[in-house]
């Protein structure tokens, strides 16, 4: 890999990182797309689109009319919280600290969630200094307290200066440096400042009005991805606030085209808040489903089952001493899956079969006749299962 690979000998080579990111995004061209899309017989228009009135979608002078459906997929923004300062102060958004050309010398994250954690320790990996301000008692708070930690514990270990229980009270740019005063009355200074502290639907200015829909607001969608009472219109991605995640836009066009065109199997069965995600850091942290918090909080009847993601023989392929932990929430009732967390190195591609085992409901009882290979780390299933007993 590009830049990594220097490091095996030497160390990180920063701009063949960078370079490598461009690629990996066709620099941000998505003229390599267009052949798919001509491909299957779909037509491109280029340009600004709002609604126009039911059925109907202005692109310039040009009118489109649907003969059956508009799907809306117009994504989301960073949310500017009215900071004082804030705005004027040109901060950062998740675009800009994905796509900047060289690491900024100092740089503060307002915000502990997915976004300022991956940020944080990458912008530190690439040589800048970081401080990360996260209002709660750690990062990473919606997902098991554990993975927060643990994360945070890592961020702190690659030096990044982690403040919790802290709030940003104004925001000043004075030429190339950024101060941020906080709610202790400490300034932080910086060169650029990432503001990751949530999302705004991409609705403000796309027409919603002109079919009695409020601008500025999710768009409310049904089990279908169709909005109520406009048959003709569906919300697909994070426009309709249910899971802004790539994967869940994807399977919500799904749900939505199979539905326009009355295919079966077109209704959400899993998502919102209980999708599948993955936070990619270092250790990364995957989770589906509730939290044993969540699903207390939700009646459940919840008990949670715990094990060390390293106690397996396929861990020591990854080192000794690597952070890492795995949780199962399982409703007493039901005996079935209603959560998963997993925590370390490269543990991604383990949530799948937790999602399959939650989506399915399948009984924990059968799960002992689901076996792992050896030796593979997905042999923490059966430590997790044993701590849950017969």
């Amino acid at each position: 890999m590009p830049g990594a690979a220097e490091a095996a000998t030497g160390t990180l080579d920063v701009a063949a990182s960078l370079a490598r990111r461009d690629a990996v995004v066709h620099d941000r061209d998505d003229s390599a797309q267009v052949p798919w899309l001509e491909d299957r017989g779909i037509t491109l228009v280029r340009g600004r689109g709002r609604l126009d009135g039911p059925q109907r979608v202005r692109v310039g002078d040009r009118v489109l009319t649907a003969e059956r459906a508009v799907v809306v997929a117009t994504g989301s923004d960073a949310t500017m919280p009215p900071i004082d300062g804030l705005a004027a102060a040109r901060p950062w958004t998740n675009r800009e600290a994905t796509t900047a050309a060289e690491a900024p010398a100092r740089l503060v994250v307002l915000g502990g969630g997915p976004v300022g954690v991956e940020m944080a320790q990458a912008w530190q990996t690439l040589g800048s200094e970081v401080t990360l301000v996260e209002a709660g008692e750690h990062v990473l708070a919606h997902e098991e307290p554990f993975a927060g930690e643990q994360v945070q514990e890592a961020l702190r270990a690659y030096g990044v200066d982690v403040r919790t229980g802290r709030r940003a009270e104004s925001v000043a740019r004075d030429g190339d440096s950024v101060s941020v005063t906080l709610d202790d009355g400490v300034a932080l200074t910086a060169d650029e400042l990432l503001v990751a502290l949530g999302r705004t639907p991409r609705t403000g200015d796309i027409g919603l009005e002109t079919v009695g829909l409020q601008p500025g607001e999710s768009i409310e969608t049904d089990q279908h991805l169709h909005v109520p009472d406009e048959p003709w219109l569906y919300a697909v991605g994070d426009v309709n606030g249910r899971a802004l995640l790539t994967h869940q836009g994807k399977y919500q066009a799904r749900i939505a085209a199979d539905h326009i065109c009355g295919r079966a199997n077109a209704s959400v069965v899993y998502g919102g808040k209980l999708s599948p995600r993955v936070v990619f850091t270092e250790p990364q942290v995957a989770s589906v489903g509730y939290t044993l918090a969540a699903a207390q909080e939700a009646g459940v009847d919840a008990r949670a089952l715990d094990a060390d993601v390293n106690d397996t023989a396929g861990a020591s392929f990854f080192g000794n001493g690597v952070a890492g932990r795995a949780r199962l929430v399982v409703d007493e009732n039901r005996r079935v899956l209603v959560g998963a967390t997993f925590t370390g190195a490269d543990v991604a591609d383990f949530l799948h079969a937790a999602t399959i085992a939650i989506v399915g409901d399948v009984p924990v009882d059968r799960l002992w006749h689901a076996v792992p290979s050896f030796p593979t780390r997905s042999e923490v299933w059966l430590k997790l299962l044993e701590s849950y007993g017969l």
